[in-house]
């Protein structure tokens, strides 16, 4: 039997004051708003409450996706976007301080990450951190595998395979790990973004909000979806991106409320 849809059956969000929204699949998909998503924010800030961008997309940093949703016809403040890039560098200040960093990742990630007092280091760094690298070439592959290798401390932005595009997919950070433990036999010692415990502290901490009044919009189970359903948020699906339904179905990680896109959560608002 198929889960409800676009059907809010408990009141979650009546008690709902933080949407944390993903970014890929959810709100846009390239360049293209998806239907409904500008109405959908312009309601949610109507209605007293708010939202945050919560992206495991670690290819662009915040500035970056300001800048972008500005070229979309959205104004938003920095402080709206949260990236696996922000915590990630967080983690780093709380963990590794002083510390030297290999980053595969885009130039825009490491200027995050030098604004965060990172020390980054392409010959001879105590740590490996691999995000979603688009500038990615057989000579950064080379090298990552070298380190990874030889036994550094490895760390990941973000787990996804895949990043939905208007076209299909590309291949996501979770591909790069595949292709670093064929050759080095390890995967990443700890990964920070959705669904992990560490983006969703650093987004609470952002909030200054509990997880009970937060519920978590995305459209993927392993990442979005078991982000809230593993560390106290809500959770709804969105059928707008890469998950289907029936994939809902043969899932362990079952969200508390599914919508075809967020379109459909307007009238519940």
């Amino acid at each position: 039997m198929l889960a409800n849809v676009n059907e809010d059956k408990d009141n979650i969000l009546k008690d709902i004051d933080v949407f944390a929204l993903d970014m890929d699949g959810t709100i846009y998909l390239d360049e293209y708003w998806i239907d409904g998503a500008k109405d959908f924010l312009k309601k949610i800030e109507e209605s007293g409450r708010r939202y945050i961008f919560l992206t495991n997309n670690s290819s662009k940093n915040s500035k970056n996706y300001v800048d972008k949703l500005h070229k979309m016809g959205l104004d938003v403040d920095i402080d709206k976007i949260v990236t696996s890039g922000q915590a990630t560098v967080y983690y780093l200040q709380q963990n590794y301080r002083g510390k030297r960093v290999f980053l595969l990742g885009n130039n825009l990630l490491k200027e995050e990450f030098r604004e965060g007092g990172i020390t980054l280091d392409d010959t001879n760094p105590d740590v490996v951190v691999t995000a979603f690298d688009t500038t990615l070439d057989y000579n950064k592959m080379c090298k990552v595998c070298d380190f990874v290798r030889a036994g550094l401390p490895y760390i990941s932005t973000h787990p996804d395979y895949n990043c939905p595009t208007k076209t299909g997919f590309i291949p996501d950070a979770g591909a790069i790990h595949a292709f670093i433990k064929a050759s080095s036999f390890r995967y990443p010692d700890h990964i920070i973004g959705k669904p992990n415990a560490d983006i969703i502290k650093y987004l609470l901490a952002r909030l200054h909000t509990t997880g009970d009044k937060v519920v978590m919009v995305g459209d993927r189970l392993y990442t979005d979806i078991a982000a809230g359903k593993n560390n106290g948020l809500y959770s709804m699906l969105v059928l707008s991106g890469e998950t289907k339904l029936e994939d809902v179905e043969s899932s362990e990680v079952k969200p508390h409320l599914i919508f075809d896109s967020v379109k459909e959560v307007i009238p519940l608002l």
